[in-house]
């Protein structure tokens, strides 16, 4: 089997004799001793960003793993908040495990990007996301206007969204801008080193894995004034309204033209993902783990 059919039926069996790990949202109904990580709880808060048929499997599927009593890793404070009131989970049921950022230094930057698309260091604004609803990239309309006032290009990395998310397409990118869609590891790390700043304006996240990985690669970010993103980027990032197309226009602009604030930024982005690797977020899955196996074992 394959994809969902292969995860709830053929999975089970094949770990019937161990701990399952499920790190993707999803895991099958039918596992007993198993850990699944759930990343935010975007079906819920920001249902119009995704199918029917996503949102139905999606809550159906977690509301049961959480009432059979499936162990809930997540990546935040908020995303357990969250997971707490929309599935309505124990609070000892859901354990907290951020993400890293390292994995970007381990990544060689394959430079030849900019000369592709005709970009310059420093002269360029980066963003990263899909087109689904909730990562707001209609937003960007004003400060894309701007930025050509300036001769200055926002260039966008990503997808059109996939299956699971609904979005108008091609007519919610922002104009004018540089569209690159999908790129390699080894080329998002070029684009973020050379970007004069990384915009993120995202209605809602779970972690925010983009924004770290641009600080850890020394390249200044503006993001959205939302919970998660506030929890994930610290004192670090400076923040604008994704609500106000003008207020994110705005804060960017602040920041191109001040170049003291600019090394500021990237100084104290790359302090702040220092401490955020991926070999402290699996001594904490281990502890989750062990926790949990402990408090199993007493039971019996």
């Amino acid at each position: 089997m394959h994809g969902q059919a292969w995860e709830q039926w053929d999975l089970p069996g094949a770990a019937r004799d161990g701990l399952l790990i499920n790190p993707g949202n999803t895991a099958p109904l039918r596992g007993r001793r198993q850990v699944v990580v759930i990343h935010d709880a975007g079906v819920f808060s920001t249902p119009e960003a995704y199918s029917w048929k996503f949102r139905l499997w999606y809550k159906t599927m977690q509301g049961l793993l959480v009432r059979f009593g499936t162990q809930v890793v997540t990546v935040s404070e908020f995303s357990r908040a969250e997971i707490l009131r929309h599935l309505r989970a124990a609070p000892g049921q859901v354990a907290v495990m951020p993400e890293g950022a390292d994995h970007i230094g381990r990544i060689t930057a394959q430079a030849d990007i900019l000369a592709v698309h005709g970009l310059e260091r420093g002269g360029f604004v980066l963003v990263v996301g899909t087109l689904a609803a909730h990562k707001n990239m209609r937003a960007l309309g004003t400060l894309a206007q701007c930025l050509a006032q300036r001769g200055v290009p926002l260039v966008i990395v990503g997808s059109l969204g996939g299956n699971a998310f609904r979005s108008g397409g091609a007519a919610d990118l922002p104009q004018p801008a540089h569209y690159i869609g999908r790129v390699s590891d080894a080329q998002l790390k070029a684009l973020y080193q050379a970007a004069a700043c990384f915009v993120f304006p995202s209605r809602y996240e779970g972690f925010g894995l983009p924004a770290v990985e641009a600080m850890a690669s020394g390249c200044p970010v503006v993001a959205a004034d939302i919970p998660a993103l506030r929890e994930t980027c610290g004192d670090a990032a400076l923040y604008c309204d994704p609500l106000s197309p003008e207020d994110i226009a705005r804060r960017v602009l602040l920041l191109l033209d001040d170049t003291a604030q600019q090394t500021q930024r990237r100084a104290a982005g790359l302090e702040h993902t220092r401490a955020m690797t991926w070999h402290r977020a699996a001594e904490t899955l281990l502890n989750i783990l062990s926790t949990r196996e402990r408090m199993e074992r007493s039971k019996t």
